[in-house]
């Protein structure tokens, strides 16, 4: 099931970007396990459940979603990325759980009415060009009394460690470019006014909004790895000349030295839950 979409995030998440983080997906994955645990746990075991995983990347979540629902309940991811769709496949099929996927902008596709009763994202609604128009439609997807539970994260200045790198590469990369406060992207749900502003529109109440820190860790080894490849840093990086390289990921692995503890890099990841319910 596909669905196609022009803006510059099918862009972004169908070329570069969306294949490295293909290749990256262990590391994510462990990089991520804690939100993935929160989400995941939320869900009754041997529920008879219909769940919508939006932003499910390469699957990871809607994969232990669906082994935690068991054959009585039926979880679909939808994502805007094909590579990562066709990794979410392959997992799935890989792992014997009976997931199933949508290539697709969530915003905007014509889910079936009132099909799921749980709709769920671990940082995946952030990155929508109309929120409200997203959220309107996700709830014409949830049948009444649906639950949304999503975690998304909390502002730049809450999480260094996620600007580390750009920040510290900046002097030396000056056309990197500047992250948008008001448009989608990584931090664009900091604000839980805002993210009370989107919802209520579209049908959703009972809106909470709850700060939720945990920690992550990654192997040091990885590091230089994990900034090079991902992130802003990451998209420009395999277009400069080797010298400037150089230069760039010296300096940064310096600026992230405070997160290094021996072989283990920690960094605490600071997040909104919010939950809500389809009226």
């Amino acid at each position: 099931m596909t669905h196609s979409t022009d803006d510059s995030q099918a862009a972004r998440w169908n070329g570069r970007t969306g294949h490295i983080w293909v290749e990256e997906q262990a590391l994510l994955d462990g990089l991520l396990r804690p939100l993935e645990e929160l989400l995941v746990e939320a869900v009754p075991a041997g529920h008879e459940g219909r769940v919508l995983d939006v932003g499910c990347g390469t699957g990871g979540t809607t994969v232990a979603l669906a082994r935690r629902l068991g054959p009585a309940g039926r979880c679909v991811g939808v994502d805007i990325s094909e590579p990562m769709i066709a990794a979410a496949r392959a997992r799935a099929e890989r792992e014997g759980v009976p997931a199933s996927f949508v290539r697709a902008d969530a915003g905007g596709y014509a889910f079936e009415t009132a099909a799921f009763d749980t709709v769920v994202s671990r940082l995946g609604v952030m990155f929508f060009d109309d929120s409200v128009r997203a959220f309107a439609n996700l709830r014409r997807a949830a049948e009444d009394g649906a639950r949304l539970r999503v975690v998304v994260w909390r502002g730049a200045e809450e999480n260094p460690f996620m600007t580390t790198a750009e920040r510290a590469a900046a002097p030396l990369l000056p056309e990197l470019p500047a992250r948008r406060p008001d448009g989608p992207g990584q931090f664009a749900f900091a604000d839980p006014a805002l993210v009370r502003d989107v919802l209520t529109p579209g049908g959703w109440a009972d809106v909470d909004i709850q700060p939720f820190e945990v920690d992550c860790t990654l192997p040091t080894a990885d590091l230089v790895r994990y900034f090079t490849r991902l992130g802003p840093l990451g998209q420009l990086l395999p277009d400069v000349d080797e010298r400037t390289r150089e230069r760039i990921v010296t300096t940064v692995r310096a600026a992230f030295e405070p997160f290094v503890h021996g072989t283990e890099v920690r960094f605490t990841a600071a997040c909104w839950v919010v939950g809500a319910q389809a009226r």
